[in-house]
């Protein structure tokens, strides 16, 4: 049993919470995983590296992935609304590429083996995968 501050037992919330974000770190990161064995311009721990490198690094990947979609989506999705509502929704998958595009970026400064080549082409399927996979997770996985 988690115990909380004073040494009581912790808030039935902060499990929920934390189980949702395990939840959603997995779905990204297996999203991840297929996006970067579909699209060529998406590297994920070359194959010269061990499989406990690649699963650490894929597991690292999706942590960013998922906060930078939790703090940095919503905020790009509120100011491009306009463009977003314009396209019926197609400009998301912009924003969407942007966000893996940015994971890349921040994966680097982590000295992680991630990176995305070119943001038209590889970053735009790869989110389009990433979508597609992450739906599919989500009918499958429990939301709670």
């Amino acid at each position: 049993m988690a115990h909380g501050l004073v040494g009581g037992p912790a808030p039935a919330c902060h499990d929920e919470y934390m189980k949702s974000f395990a939840i959603k770190v997995l779905v990204n990161g297996v999203a991840l995983w297929v996006a970067a064995h579909l699209v060529q311009g998406i590297q994920l721990a070359g194959s010269h590296a061990s499989t406990s490198s690649q699963f650490v690094t894929l597991l690292w990947v999706a942590v960013i992935f998922a906060v930078l979609n939790a703090l940095i989506k919503p905020i790009m999705t509120v100011l491009s609304l306009p463009v977003i509502i314009l396209t019926l929704g197609l400009f998301a998958l912009i924003v969407n590429a942007a966000m893996l595009e940015l994971t890349s970026w921040f994966a680097g400064q982590f000295n992680l083996a991630f990176h995305v080549d070119q943001f038209f082409w590889d970053a735009v399927i790869g989110s389009i995968i990433i979508t597609i996979v992450s739906m599919v997770m989500r009918m499958v996985l429990p939301d709670d």
